[in-house]
């Protein structure tokens, strides 16, 4: 038998003292896991086998520093692994039954085995994996790599050095990228729970029979919860001829075999802007239309402007402030008539590329019947536990649509696995979450922006720092971009950052480590940083806060 035990923890300061405190309860014999959803909640949930003390959990906080008690105890049966003589998921009660089949699916799934729990997953649609691995992250990824290598040998800015770059079989590279894709989803998908007795995957539609049930294959699949992780797809706009048109998205892309000639993307976010600038990169004529007045249009202007004016000194045709009034095919071209500033302009090319946002995968899963709400865009709404509106079904990953990378998926699906078994309600916490755009140079941020800072009544100041003045960027002779880092005048804390540079994401994990543990600005500072590294940025970013940059030696003391 395996139970989990909430406690109440007083003193925690910081997502440090979460650690901490979550150091000492795994330390503790009998702890299978511990958990600090966000230290300001002041609640742990542990997994303990049977017979595991809740006073030596107590005493195990009061030994790194702070004050529990406990609050609840919740004894969970320990599972039997599914019967060898049935051959179907459907003849067992599983503990979490799981609609889709990727990051958030399969993190879910793992979490429960750990726990003691069994889990099965049912996926339809595109193959396990989902999003990430199969459409998105991973080939665009690697695409946008070659078409940096072939860029990169054109365009460096050495003096005394002559190379060329050709692309010669386009259709080479993306039978590489698809290469790739098959071998990680391998071993990352399918061989992680290959071997795990407490883990099934059934190929089906599924759909919701009940607030227990999901009818798969003509079965009935029965679970004491319910996960819905079925991602999302492209958005469609109703722009008059577009679907009769035709056009590209994430899921055919990274399939061609022939260069697109001229390429037109809509949209001007994560998606369209990384492979508007890989395909003008291997030799496409891009155009890219995108509605709102800037792209990226969430970000400051001094982001969005800056990258603007880098993917058109690369020949990216970037138009802001469009309205597609219609898309026809003609000639063998698909057309696309739209209103750009104060005139209607026609747009010619070979293929149309969408990137128009996203909408979640709910359709035909039986949610309405059971009271389960989707917003307009089809995501599910769940609430800071990731619970439907129906206690025991919950919602994780790109189809509940606020923050759509894999990482946040498998965060998300994990959560959920726990919440499900534990039946608290620990919350999800993006207080310091990076994300990156992988264009070059990259756009990578975390934590608050000035205006979101400034909505928040938080006294900030802000410190940026130009590539120009980063040794290592110099060096490089590619001094595209800034730092720029946000800090509250009252704690010295940082409570943001936005990096515009080439590999700028690099520098990310040490300004997400500071704002999620309260690292403060003087304590980066004193840190070491090596010479000539690009992570010294980060450290004279935070001098100056208080100095003037121009004017420290080389060593920046």
């Amino acid at each position: 038998m395996t139970k989990t035990i909430e406690l109440g923890i007083e003193g925690m300061t910081c997502g440090m003292c979460a650690r901490h405190a979550v150091d000492a309860l795994e330390a503790v014999a009998g702890v299978a896991s511990a958990e600090i959803g966000d230290w300001k909640d002041g609640r742990a949930v542990v997994a303990v086998t049977n017979g595991t003390d809740p006073d030596a959990l107590v005493s195990a906080v009061k030994g790194a520093g702070y004050r529990a008690r406990v609050v609840a105890e919740t004894p969970r049966p320990t599972a039997q692994p599914p019967g060898e003589t049935t051959g179907s998921a459907s003849e067992d009660v599983w503990d979490l039954a799981i609609v889709g089949g990727g990051s958030a699916a399969f993190a879910a799934a793992i979490k429960t085995s750990e726990l003691g729990g069994r889990a099965v997953i049912i996926n339809e649609g595109l193959p396990i994996g989902g999003t990430c691995v199969n459409v998105g992250c991973v080939p665009s990824k690697a695409m946008i790599r070659a078409a940096e290598a072939h860029h990169r040998a054109a365009h460096h800015p050495f003096e005394g050095i002559t190379s060329k770059s050709a692309v010669t079989d386009f259709a080479a590279i993306t039978r590489q990228t698809q290469a790739l894709v098959r071998d990680l989803r391998r071993h990352k998908y399918v061989d992680v729970v290959k071997d795990d007795p407490n883990v099934a995957i059934v190929e089906g539609r599924a759909s919701l029979a009940g607030p227990h049930e999901v009818a798969v294959n003509g079965q009935l699949i029965r679970a004491k919860n319910i996960l819905v992780a079925t991602g999302a797809r492209t958005f469609v706009p109703d722009a008059p001829g577009l679907k009769e048109t035709g056009f590209l998205t994430n899921e055919e892309l990274y399939r061609l075999e022939t260069l697109p000639e001229r390429l037109i993307v809509l949209g001007g976010r994560y998606i369209a802007l990384e492979n508007a600038q890989l395909f003008a990169r291997l030799g496409s004529r891009v155009t890219l239309l995108q509605r709102s007045p800037r792209i990226l249009p969430t970000e400051m202007p001094d982001v969005t402007d800056a990258l603007t004016g880098y993917l058109r000194a690369e020949g990216v045709a970037v138009e802001t402030g469009v309205t597609v009034q219609s898309v026809r095919r003609e000639d063998g071209e698909v057309v696309v008539t739209a209103r750009i500033g104060a005139e209607t302009r026609e747009l010619r090319g070979t293929h149309l590329f969408l990137a128009t946002g996203r909408q979640g995968n709910t359709e035909g899963l039986g949610l309405e019947a059971l009271g389960i709400e989707t917003d307009a865009r089809g995501y599910l709404r769940v609430d800071d536990s990731l619970r439907t509106a129906v206690p025991h079904i919950f919602g994780a990953g790109d189809v509940i649509g606020d923050h759509q990378f894999v990482y946040t998926a498998a965060y998300e699906g994990k959560l959920a696995a726990e919440n499900a078994w534990t039946g608290f309600h620990l919350r999800r916490d993006y207080s310091a979450l990076p994300w990156v755009v992988f264009t070059d140079p990259q756009v990578a941020g975390v934590g608050m922006d000035e205006r979101q800072a400034e909505a928040a009544g938080i006294d900030y100041e802000v410190s940026k720092l130009s590539l120009e003045d980063v040794p290592r960027a110099l060096a490089a002779r590619d001094t595209r971009g800034f730092i720029k880092l946000l800090r509250d005048r009252a704690t010295d804390r940082l409570i943001g950052a936005r990096i515009l540079a080439s590999e700028g994401s690099e520098l990310l994990m040490e300004i997400t480590l500071a704002i999620k543990y309260g690292i403060t600005v003087a304590d980066i500072v004193d840190t070491f940083h090596p010479y000539l590294t690009l992570s010294e940025g980060v450290k004279l970013a935070a001098i100056t806060f208080g100095k003037d940059v121009k004017k420290l030696s080389c060593c920046a003391v």
